[in-house]
């Protein structure tokens, strides 16, 4: 029986990643076919070869490297269409201004609580551009990479969240949007259930809980 919830924010709790950076590639007048090459080999490299320390995204995820200093970097690879060059200043606030809440899953995460299950996000962080107000209400933990030095999928920071919640992995799934930390997590015994629309979502988590988790 599944006891406790461990779940993604950007992409899960949040409309998607895809939405939320098209919108800001036409507000900054980004050149998209080379913004998604650079981001692409970055992101690939960052989830799938393994790497530890050389990629930039690990390091501003563990909070090893400033924002301003990954904004400046990035800025600076980045190319506008009228050529003008990218302010770098608020980079990633306005990378991610487009996301915005998917109230049924927060509903799910309230249901969840109180019916007794533990409940505690485990989110990379690309700066602090959360929505944080009402978080008391859906989570027992929270679990922010930059804020405690590791990332998804390192399996420290699962064991971290576990701790947090007082579960043992087979006790708990795990929710996210990116195949690699759906497996790390799998690979330490939790269920791994990827993300990729509330409804579906939703019904499999009350399929493992045997529970109503939707509003009435």
């Amino acid at each position: 029986m599944v006891k406790g919830v461990l779940i993604d924010w950007g992409g899960v709790l949040t409309t998607s990643l895809h939405e939320a950076i098209s919108e800001w590639i036409v507000a900054d007048a980004i050149d998209a076919s080379h913004y998604r090459d650079l981001m692409s080999e970055l992101v690939r490299h960052a989830y799938e070869n393994g790497a530890d320390g050389e990629n930039p995204i690990h390091a501003l995820e563990r909070g090893e490297v400033d924002v301003a200093t990954f904004e400046r970097d990035l800025a600076a690879k980045l190319v506008t269409l009228d050529g003008v060059p990218l302010v770098a200043e608020g980079l990633l606030r306005r990378m991610f201004a487009g996301f915005r809440p998917v109230w049924p899953m927060y509903e799910m995460l309230r249901a969840a609580r109180e019916a007794g299950l533990a409940t505690c996000l485990v989110s990379n962080s690309w700066g602090d551009h959360y929505l944080r107000e009402g978080w008391d209400v859906y989570f027992d933990q929270i679990v922010i990479s930059g804020e405690v030095g590791m990332r998804k999928p390192e399996p420290r920071i699962f064991h971290h969240a576990l701790g947090l919640v007082g579960l043992r992995p087979e006790e708990c799934v795990f929710i996210d949007d990116i195949e690699a930390n759906i497996e790390a997590a799998r690979g330490l015994g939790m269920v791994g259930l990827h993300h990729r629309d509330a409804d579906a979502t939703i019904t499999e988590v009350e399929a493992l809980c045997s529970l109503p988790l939707r509003q009435p």
